[in-house]
């Protein structure tokens, strides 16, 4: 067994695909009216859909999980994300932890958290 998507909820579908195509590159692979898959896996789902299958509630900012992504070029990803959507909610903004990796922690427009930080060295 492999996993295969990650899905998160989203008010606007098109919002939030030109969202993670501005600041990941991420492209749309296959649109099924309600649910979009976009590359490297993210699935994009209406939060209609969503409550309607799981009889509750959806709860942004829930930090539950996270979103994460590497950048090589951090301060650039940080400037572009402030430049593009410059309303960004932030959980930390660019900062470096002890171990020396930069990240920055913020939502994306429908409270789901995201993490870029540079790649770590093993």
């Amino acid at each position: 067994m492999k996993l295969k998507n990650i899905l998160i909820v989203v008010k606007d579908i098109e919002k939030s695909k030109k969202f993670y195509h501005d600041l990941f590159g991420l492209d749309m692979v296959l649109d099924n009216g309600g649910n979009m898959i976009l590359t490297e896996g993210l699935v994009l789902q209406d939060e209609k859909i969503w409550k309607n299958f799981l009889k509750k509630e959806v709860i942004p900012e829930n930090n539950s999980c996270e979103l994460y992504f590497e950048e090589h070029d951090i301060d650039a990803f940080a400037q572009k994300l402030e430049k593009l959507y410059p309303l960004t909610k932030y959980v930390s903004e660019l900062m470096t932890h002890d171990w020396g990796q930069k990240v920055i922690r913020f939502y994306d427009p429908d409270g789901n958290l995201i993490e870029v930080g540079t790649p770590m060295q093993s």
